[in-house]
């Protein structure tokens, strides 16, 4: 009978191993480590997220389970109190760049002219309990951790992440993002920051974001709203208030362009660009893409399990948070190696469903042929 791998082994086959064995070596994860090793740890956390494990127990005993499928793609089972030691310990950075490394090379594949690339700019919180927690503490009973994104709608894909404690403002990790110059950055108002905005002007990227209620603005120009524009109210071009307090000029001083516009729920907003040529319907249209990234949180939560935490320390959750953020990635490079199943979500409940059995990733849904029914009369070879 022809083998076939299973499920999971395609999948970790997508993994740049070659850049992970660097990136273990250059921060040292296996130093001095003899009973499990980073990318051991790596594959457990792995199966757990695409799994949908909530526990070090369920990774446990899904592995101890399937342990004679763990030879071929290099994994070993894992006591729950040996991996809960490597996550609080091992170096966080070897999971977050491999993710970089592997969007990065992902990337390769989709090239843009210059100005066509979109991204997406937001944040989400997620609750932490326990004692290993308080690093993430911002009153006497709650605390939590928050995950920055830049998302690329188009490919569907995150290309940057960065974790910090909940009460870190939005804009503190955004200012250490990379720039694309040219491109086009979508996010909301915790991102209001003059002097981050000038910079993407001066990178020139097209912003598209919302004024504030009270921000005022001095008009210049005044533009025609077309009539099939229905939900355009007006569209005017002026300058940002010259200073931010008394004591500080505003350094963006560049005309922007306010859009007025009406929501289905007759809600009125004030839509901000830089772009000044562009016609409105189409920059609110850009605003209106930032839903794509809260989908693209709530799958994240939902399929890939990410409410729920195996450890609550600082090096723990960024761990986890990377190695789910990798598996998203594989399932978007799988899914994109096949064409029976079109939706990510069936895609990645199918890979959930058949994660260890021996199955081609192409064939989830069918199945692979039964094999032919033995036949019960003798054949004779002549020769």
């Amino acid at each position: 009978m022809r083998h076939h791998n299973s499920v999971f082994h395609d999948l970790v086959k997508r993994v740049p191993w070659a850049k992970f064995d660097r990136l273990v070596v250059a921060h040292k994860a296996d130093h001095r480590i003899r009973r499990l090793s980073t990318k051991s740890q790596f594959l457990a956390l792995l199966y757990g997220q695409l799994a949908g494990a909530v526990s070090l127990r369920d990774v446990e005993c899904g592995l101890r389970s399937h342990a004679d499928r763990l030879y071929h793609v290099g994994g070993v089972t894992v006591p729950r109190s040996t991996l809960a030691d490597a996550n609080s310990t091992r170096p966080s950075a070897v999971f977050s760049e491999l993710f970089a490394q592997m969007v990065a090379q992902a990337q390769r594949g989709l090239r843009r002219a210059v100005g066509d690339a979109v991204y997406l700019i937001d944040s989400t919180g997620i609750r932490l309990s326990g004692l290993g927690s308080q690093w993430a503490r911002f009153s006497a009973k709650t605390c939590g951790a928050k995950v920055h994104v830049v998302y690329d709608p188009d490919a569907d894909r995150p290309i940057y992440a960065a974790v910090t404690a909940a009460n870190v403002n939005d804009i503190t990790p955004a200012q250490a993002m990379p720039i694309e110059a040219g491109a086009t950055y979508v996010f909301d108002l915790g991102y209001y920051d003059y002097s981050w905005w000038a910079q993407m002007d001066r990178a020139g990227c097209r912003i598209v974001t919302r004024f504030k209620t009270r921000t005022p603005l001095t008009v210049t120009a005044e533009l025609a709203v077309p009539e099939q524009d229905g939900a355009i109210l007006s569209d005017r071009i002026g300058l940002l208030p010259s200073r931010q307090a008394k004591s500080r000029k505003n350094p963006f001083q560049a005309p922007v362009r306010e859009i007025r516009l009406k929501t289905p729920t007759g809600k009125v907003l004030r839509i901000l660009s830089n772009d000044l040529d562009t016609r409105a319907q189409e920059i609110a249209d850009l605003y209106k893409r930032r839903w794509a990234i809260e989908l693209f949180f709530r799958w994240v939560k939902q399929t890939l399990k990410i409410r729920h935490f195996l450890g609550t320390s600082e090096n723990a959750v960024r761990i986890q948070i990377a190695v789910a953020l990798i598996a998203f990635l594989l399932l978007r490079l799988a899914q994109a190696a096949q064409k029976a199943v079109q939706s990510p979500l069936a895609f990645a409940r199918l890979v959930r469903a058949n994660l260890m059995h021996r199955r081609r990733i192409d064939k989830l849904i069918t199945g692979p042929p039964p094999p032919p029914p033995p036949s019960p009369q003798m054949v004779l070879q002549w020769n």
